[in-house]
């Protein structure tokens, strides 16, 4: 009997395509910065790009409807005064983004529903607590308000955003500049790269180590290091003759990996992105012009390359699209914004079916927007895997919730537009926060009249030019 050379996979035949120019984001000034971060994060209502900014840091935030040339007086998201290196969406609101800088701070940002209408310099909170710049800031996956920085201090520190509070400090576990920090699915394990060329997986609560592998990727350069859903961990490095190499380690014992693979003898630092639903990773080069994709299965070689996507264009940075964002009509399993020179461009990636019905096997139950667990509960020892949600239908996004408070109140609430919302923050308000609501209309209803009485001053000096023009006309 002959043996079936190609292995069976309802991947194998994945299809990217770059969508059309007119449904690309222009003319935007990509950051230039040399840290190996993706400079994009992307949800199912906004992309944000960190861009050039001059005097500071900035990113910008777009509706993913903004597509065409974006005007160089866009406003930006913009309170930072070194340039930005990280930024990241809340996976439990869509309005939330957390962004780290060199200016060694972290600052979470609420979006408003629609877009920025006015430049954005006033963080809902500041998280300080790094000595050097911040490169790496990660959400938890099912805990509200749980947040990761890492900074060039070779320190990790997770907060509570909702008090801003500095919970955990992971400080003399790293000798060395730290390259990637990954959450487990459940977020109860960490794993994290570092320039010592060891992979830790670190139980941060109990603040210890609990499995470490020296040399994963013998080569000087970055390596990357991701948790799969099954607990087991992917890496992307050098090897010792300059090769990018990807591996497949188990957690519990990283002594021998499962696999590793050579690749190409490109120098561009790989970023994995992982889909734990259908178990895709997908790598990107930075300075590459290419997607390689890989399923990752139970049967040797365990890590299947499936295909390349390639274009004429480096990347210089990559957005991944949650999975709850994605067309489920046009069997759309994966969606990558890449970030170019000057423009951001939409990759679609999708498994060609004839039906039109929905197709179960593409997409299972995926992580919702709803957390789990609450900070305290996390901090307090507890673990919640992701609440699973269909996508039968098509993801329909909720309505804009403020960032939640718990204890001090750091995080003030968004003026409310509706008269029910009204109620429930007098309702809750304590008399401090309503001086401050009182002092903080106060102070806008001031600037409001000195600019009116600008306005009327210019009006008359208008005026007074034009009498003048007509009477040397004459």
């Amino acid at each position: 009997m002959l043996r079936r050379v190609v292995r069976q996979s309802k991947f194998r035949h994945v299809f990217g395509q770059a969508v059309r120019n007119d449904q690309c984001y222009d003319d935007i000034r990509v950051s230039r910065v040399t840290w190996d971060s993706s400079f994009c994060a992307v949800n199912p209502k906004f992309v944000a790009i960190i861009i050039d900014a001059s005097g500071g840091g900035a990113f910008l935030v777009l509706p993913l409807t903004k597509t065409g040339r974006i005007d160089k007086v866009y406003p930006t998201v913009c309170g930072h005064t070194g340039p930005v290196l990280d930024i990241d969406w809340c996976p439990h609101n869509d309005h939330v983004i957390a962004s780290g800088s060199e200016d060694c701070t972290v600052m979470v940002w609420q979006i408003p529903e629609n877009g920025l209408e006015t430049p954005l310099s006033e963080p809902v909170v500041v998280l300080e607590g790094h000595s050097k710049r911040v490169g790496i800031v990660s959400w938890h996956p099912t805990a509200r308000n749980v947040l990761l920085s890492a900074g060039c201090d070779n320190q990790i520190v997770i907060w509570n955003v909702g008090t801003g509070e500095a919970m955990i400090n992971l400080e003399d576990m790293h000798p060395d500049v730290i390259f990637s920090v990954s959450w487990s699915r459940n977020g109860s394990l960490l794993c994290t790269a570092c320039k010592d060329k060891k992979v830790r997986v670190i139980d941060p609560r109990k603040k210890k180590i609990v499995t470490e592998k020296d040399k994963a990727h013998e080569g000087a350069r970055p390596m990357r290091a991701i948790f799969l859903a099954d607990g087991n961990i992917f890496t992307t490095g050098f090897s010792r003759m300059s090769e990018r190499q990807l591996g497949l380690w188990k957690a519990d014992n990283m002594d021998e990996p499962i696999c590793v693979q050579e690749m190409d003898t490109s120098n561009g630092v790989l970023l994995p992105f992982y889909d734990p639903d259908t178990n895709i990773v997908y790598l990107c080069g930075k300075g590459d012009s290419s997607i390689r994709y890989f399923e990752i299965t139970d049967e040797a070689p365990f890590v299947h390359y499936l295909n390349t996507f390639s274009t004429k264009e480096p990347q210089r940075g990559m957005g991944y699209m949650p999975k709850r964002g994605l067309d489920v009509n046009k069997c759309e399993i994966a969606r990558f914004y890449k970030l170019h020179e000057r423009k951001c461009e939409p990759i679609i990636m999708t498994v060609p079916r004839k039906s039109d019905l929905f197709q179960d096997d593409l997409y299972p139950d995926t992580a919702g927007p709803d957390p789990a667990l609450e900070a305290e509960e996390w901090f307090a020892g507890k673990n919640g895997g992701p609440i699973l949600i269909s996508l039968k239908d098509g993801y329909v996004s909720t309505k804009n919730r403020d960032l939640k408070v718990v204890k001090t109140n750091v995080l003030e609430s968004k003026p409310a537009t509706k008269a029910e919302n009204i109620s429930v923050v007098q309702k809750h308000a304590s008399p401090q926060q309503s001086v401050k609501i009182e002092d903080k209309l106060e102070e806008v209803l001031r600037e409001f009249k000195s600019l009116r009485d600008r306005v009327i001053l210019q009006d008359r000096r208008i005026a007074r030019l034009e009498e003048q023009v007509a009477k040397v006309a004459m």
